[in-house]
């Protein structure tokens, strides 16, 4: 008798054990998750298994992609699923999350789960293919697969969106083995003018307090030099003295016209009287060229601006002296110093990357660059050979700024290569983070070669396809050493 009471009691927590599984609710089923990428956004989305019956209930988060990526603030997100209809929500909920809801009325396999977005700006739609739709929750239980645990580093979509962020797809490309020197920010000397003293005296700046930096146009009066207080080298007593020296000559001329064609005077006496005449009409034009009671006017002769200004309100200066130095606002040269160990490749260089001291990488070619000739000899003082590239004129490029070169040789076709930006480097090792799921990403050691100051080669380490953080590498870094999982904010 006791025999046959405990078999049928485990015959009961068989049987409500079974019905217990039957009856296990949506809620309890592992949420599906996937990360696609079209040409301006991330998507981002997790929904439970789709049941026929079952409100699913979706959170997708859409990332706006550029140079830093940002939570998509307004919009309105459209769900269809092929052949179980569709819903609609008109604006996100917190921002970035948008949450529509569908109940499946049919089951199947190989369905697509179409997002269409729709903002102010721009149309998107974003497919996930392959989806099943189950026929109850038991069937949804059965299907699934329980993921092994890895080594992701939780990094939610709520926290990149607060800071820099950005990953990239990780493509094989054209790259170029690279020369790293120094060099220098100058300005070509055909695009600079010298603004020098016509004549001996004091400086006057006319009007402006001109200072470096300045923008000026041609024609611009910018001094007066004036000799009015001064005992020595006056340039009013030179006038007067020119136009009276003019004045003289000129009478002498036209006294000597009429002579000669008396043949009083000879003609040689006439040419002498003449070429006399000249010479001092050209004297006392050019002593009165610009000239008034303020003194002798210096004009800019270019449009551009100040890059030196050599003198003070109420200096004296000698004739000739430098005033100002004029650059227009053209082009710019990058001189690069490079060790004569390269000398038999210098035919070889192309273009070349540069780096300003506040971190901040240019390509000579996205600057209307070109190579104009590298030096064939070094200086008496300096062992390194100049190689030149002009470019476009830039307001952040300073001239006489020192820089740090990559100059651009031989091609290495279908090279796999990252931005610099993507490196953390420990202890010599170099390390990038792979974005391995929505909100996951791993850390990877990676064995680099040869850098331009923008990408560098990657021999090893990632593949080609891979998503690897470009900006916020370091936030993630910190989020992996806090040793707590994010509290997260998503509901299902």
């Amino acid at each position: 008798m006791k025999k046959i009471l405990l078999i049928s009691f485990f015959a009961v927590i068989i049987f409500n054990c079974n019905k217990k599984d039957e009856e296990k609710p949506v809620s309890e089923l592992e949420p599906l998750a996937y990360t696609i990428y079209s040409n301006k956004l991330e998507l981002f989305v997790e929904f439970k298994p789709l049941i026929v019956g079952e409100v699913s209930r979706f959170a997708a988060h859409l990332t706006l992609l550029g140079e830093s990526f940002k939570s998509l603030d307004e919009g309105k997100v459209t769900v269809s699923i092929t052949e179980n209809g569709s819903a609609s929500v008109d604006a996100p909920n917190p921002p970035g999350i948008f949450r529509p809801e569908i109940k499946p009325v049919k089951a199947g396999n190989n369905f697509k789960v179409t997002f269409d977005i729709v903002t102010k700006d721009f149309t998107d739609q974003i497919v996930i293919d392959d989806i099943t739709v189950y026929p109850n929750v038991q069937s949804a239980i059965e299907s699934q697969v329980e993921e092994p645990e890895g080594n992701e580093i939780p990094y939610l979509k709520e926290q990149a969106w607060k800071v820099d962020f950005a990953n990239q797809e990780v493509k094989k490309q054209m790259y170029f083995y690279t020369i790293r020197t120094t060099g220098q920010v100058l300005i070509p000397p055909s695009d600079e003018a010298v603004i020098s003293a016509k004549s001996s005296g004091i400086v006057n700046f006319n009007g402006n307090s001109y200072i470096s930096g300045m923008n000026v146009f041609k024609g611009e009066g910018l001094f007066s030099v004036s000799g009015s207080n001064l005992n020595e080298q006056n340039i009013n007593t030179k006038i007067l003295e020119a136009r009276y020296e003019y004045e003289k000559a000129e009478s002498e001329y036209k006294r000597a016209v009429e002579l000669v064609k008396d043949k009083i005077i000879s003609e040689k006496e006439f040419l002498a009287i003449e070429n006399t005449y000249d010479i001092s009409r050209t004297l006392y034009k050019s002593l009165t060229q610009n000239y008034s009671n303020s003194g002798i006017k210096v004009f800019s002769p270019i449009s551009g601006f100040i890059r030196t200004i050599n003198v003070q309100q109420g200096q004296f200066v000698e004739a000739g002296q430098t005033l100002a130095v004029i650059s227009k606002n053209s082009r710019l040269l990058i001189k690069a110093d490079l060790s004569q160990k390269y000398f038999d490749i210098i035919n070889q260089i192309q273009s070349a990357n540069f780096r300003t001291p506040d971190g901040k990488t240019y390509d000579t070619e996205s600057l209307n660059g070109r190579y104009i000739i590298s030096g064939k000899s070094t200086g008496q003082d300096n062992l390194l050979l100049p190689i030149n590239f002009e470019i476009d004129y830039r307001n952040d490029l300073i001239p006489g700024t020192f820089i740090e070169v990559f100059l651009k040789t031989t091609r290495i076709p279908d090279a796999l290569v990252i931005p610099v930006s993507a490196l953390i480097e420990e202890q010599g090792v170099f390390y990038v983070y792979v974005q391995t799921s929505g909100e996951g990403f791993e850390k990877r050691e990676v064995n680099i070669t040869g850098s331009d100051g923008m990408l560098v080669q990657v021999l090893s380490g990632i593949n080609e396809g891979e998503r690897v953080v470009t900006k916020g590498a370091y936030q993630i870094k910190l989020a992996s050493m806090s040793g707590t999982m994010p509290v997260h904010g998503h509901e299902h």
